[in-house]
């Protein structure tokens, strides 16, 4: 049976407008100002807004998985998670072994997710590794739908200069984009022996180790790299206001690239690192938060455009587990949940605050994340023909985050008891209703989405 969406406000690509959508077989199949019922399934939308599905460009599910700093969110839950908070596609990290082959790791993911996921999903495949093997495996990714990258310049994943330069360009002409963790590792490993010398070991000395200057001395070399390259590239969770000045020189000098930051940045500042006890642990992330100055300046670039996208670093370790560095702060796994919440802070401190528009938050959330990997207008977009991933969301509700409200394995929310404005109502995957009232109906009915070339639109 159909599913006729009625009375809605459509946030479409030329902007919102009161209407009727219908959704058949898993498709969007006609929008007007009204259409007839016919025999659909009709869902009433009256004061209600209706977006395309979200996309969350930036998840950890399963990581260290059998170590003891693993997870708390599998990929069952993780994207459980998401589904509940209006994601309707998550883009997830596979991380090789050293030495091992990215199929190893594509095939690692695809175990763990397939069959299990709440939600759409792909992966961004990591490059540990560069040689002749790694190189020759390339189009065989792309065949199978991969076409994003990450490489890192921190942890020991760093990768040298001279292969970022060459994945970079090979990846290019497969016509995918690399995004990078843009922090100058060296420097960081120094900053933390630093403060340890110094005798601090508490989480206080985390944003002290890894201050803006790691960050955007790593941006300036990634984006030289990629200017050298000739390939456009991406920059994940981008957090100082330091970085972003590279990025604008950049962009001025006519370098195409792409930004994305998350939530913690925006809502977050340094101030968490001073909580009680050991409460400043679950705010163990990297890079750290930063102080207001920082981020007042990603809000200006979240509404000027500079920012692309906007992904959660979904990284959940459980507060057991954020105490094996209880004695040194460097052994504290970096990452913390989010991914359930990135929709109501957008809403609530973006749209609701006069900061962006609905199209605004639509292009971050949702259009701009289809089109840099590969999946639109597929995803990302209501529109006649594009997938039936679908959130409905109430603006006219008021609440708090609660933890004991989220679908997340973790025992926190970093944002616990952050007023917010609106909720997301029903959500429709692959044309099916999968939340209805705020709770999940569907289970385990995520897809692969294979994805093709990044389309670049600056």
């Amino acid at each position: 049976m159909s599913i006729l969406l009625q009375n809605g406000t459509l946030v479409l690509p030329d902007g919102p407008r009161k209407g009727d959508l219908r959704v058949e077989k898993g498709v969007i199949t006609a929008i007007a100002d009204r259409l007839p019922p016919q025999d659909s399934q009709v869902i009433d939308c009256a004061g209600k807004l209706v977006f395309p599905g979200f996309i969350d460009t930036h998840t950890h599910f399963e990581m260290n998985k059998g170590l003891p700093n693993q997870t708390a969110d599998d990929w069952a839950t993780g994207t459980r998670s998401a589904l509940c908070g209006g994601t309707t596609t998550v883009l997830d990290f596979a991380e090789p072994a050293r030495g091992a082959s990215l199929q190893s790791a594509l095939d690692t993911w695809h175990g763990r997710a397939d069959g299990r996921a709440c939600c759409n999903y792909s992966f961004h495949m990591t490059i540990k590794d560069w040689n002749d093997a790694i190189r020759a495996e390339l189009p065989r990714m792309t065949a199978q739908g991969i076409t994003s990258y990450k490489i890192y310049l921190a942890y020991a994943m760093r990768v040298s200069d001279t292969v970022a330069y060459e994945a970079i360009r090979a990846i290019g002409r497969e016509g995918g984009v690399v995004g990078c963790h843009c922090e100058n590792g060296e420097l960081v490993d120094e900053g933390i022996a630093a403060q340890k010398a110094a005798g601090r070991l508490g989480p206080d000395a985390h944003p002290d180790a890894r201050p803006p200057a790691v960050e955007a001395e790593a941006v300036n070399r990634y984006l030289t790299i990629a200017e050298l390259a000739g390939v456009p590239v991406n920059i994940v969770h981008l957090s100082t206001l330091r970085g972003l000045e590279v990025v604008r020189a950049a962009r001025a000098r006519g370098q195409k690239l792409y930004v994305e930051t998350c939530p913690q940045y925006l809502m977050l500042d340094d101030s968490v690192y001073h909580l009680p006890g050991f409460e400043s642990a679950k705010y163990i992330f990297a890079p750290p938060a930063r102080s207001p100055e920082n981020k007042e300046a990603l809000w200006q670039a979240v509404a000027d455009g500079a920012v692309d996208t906007i992904g959660t670093d979904h990284c959940s370790f459980s507060t057991a587990t954020k105490a094996l560095g209880r004695e040194d702060f460097s052994k504290i796994p970096n990452g913390m949940p989010g991914v359930e919440d990135r929709v109501r802070l957008l809403y609530t401190y973006g749209v609701a605050a006069g900061r962006i528009s609905l199209s605004r938050m639509t292009e971050l959330l949702s259009s701009n994340p289809a089109k840099l990997f590969g999946m639109y207008p597929q995803k990302g977009a209501l529109a006649v023909g594009s997938d039936g991933d679908i959130v409905i969301y109430d603006p006219n509700s008021t609440g708090s985050i609660q933890a004991s409200a989220n679908h997340s394995a973790c025992d926190y929310d970093p944002y616990e008891g952050t007023p917010v404005t609106g909720r997301v109502d029903t959500v429709l995957l692959n044309g099916e209703p999968a939340v209805r009232d705020g709770a999940l109906l569907l289970e385990g009915r995520g897809r692969f989405i294979p994805r093709g070339p990044a389309q670049f639109w600056r």
